[in-house]
C-alpha cells in the first residue's frame, strides 16, 4: 500500500481524508489549539486587568504591585528579582501588564507563537520564583502550572489557525512556483 493510499491524500481531503490516519493527523494538528486559546485569553485578560486597575499600578497601598512585591520579598526564591522590581514598582507593573498582553495576543493570533510562548513561560517562571514560591504544598500555586502549560507551545509553536502557519504555507507555495 502506498503512502498516498494509506493516508487517503489521493481523495484531496484535508489532512489525508476521513480515514483513521486522516483523523489522527487532524487531531494532532489541532491538539494544542485549546491550550493556545486558554493561555492567550487568560494572558490578555490578566494584562488588561492590570492596565485598568489604578490601584495595581501604584507603588504603595492595598492591592498595589509595590505592596504585593514587598509582602513576598522575604519568601521568594530570588529576592534580588523582587528588589529589582521594587526600584520602580509602577514601571514593573506596566511592563508586566504589557508583557502579558503581548504574549496573549501573540498566542491567540499564532504570531511568533514560539516567541510569545517563551515570553509566557518566562513571566510564569518569574511569578513562580517570586510570588508563589512559598505556597505549600507547591501544587496549590498556579504559576508553576502555567509555566508547564507554556512549554508545549514553546516546543511546537502554533500549527493550526495561526499567522505563523499562514506565512509558512505562502512561503512553501512560492518555493514551489
Amino acid at each position: 500500500m502506498t503512502q498516498t493510499h494509506r493516508t487517503g491524500a489521493h481523495r484531496g481531503a484535508p489532512y489525508g481524508g476521513p480515514g483513521p490516519v486522516g483523523w489522527k493527523a487532524a487531531a494532532s494538528r489541532h491538539a494544542l489549539l485549546p491550550l493556545r486559546l486558554f493561555l492567550g485569553v487568560t494572558f490578555v485578560y490578566a494584562g488588561l486587568d492590570k492596565l485598568f486597575d489604578s490601584r495595581f499600578l501604584s507603588a504603595g497601598g492595598t492591592g498595589s504591585i509595590g505592596e504585593t512585591m514587598r509582602a513576598v520579598r522575604d519568601t521568594s526564591a530570588v529576592p534580588g528579582l523582587v528588589d529589582l522590581a521594587l526600584k520602580s514598582p509602577e514601571g514593573f507593573g506596566y511592563a508586566m501588564a504589557l508583557g502579558e498582553l503581548a504574549v496573549g495576543i501573540g498566542t491567540l493570533l499564532g504570531l511568533l507563537a514560539r516567541v510569545a510562548a517563551l515570553g509566557g513561560a518566562l513571566i510564569s517562571l518569574s511569578l513562580w520564583l517570586t510570588m508563589s514560591w512559598s505556597t505549600e504544598p507547591y501544587y496549590y500555586g498556579n504559576d508553576l502550572v502555567y509555566l508547564m502549560a507554556w512549554l508545549p507551545l514553546v516546543l511546537a509553536g502554533a500549527s493550526a489557525f495561526s499567522v505563523d502557519a499562514t506565512i509558512r504555507r505562502r512561503a512553501a507555495r512560492r518555493r514551489m512556483l
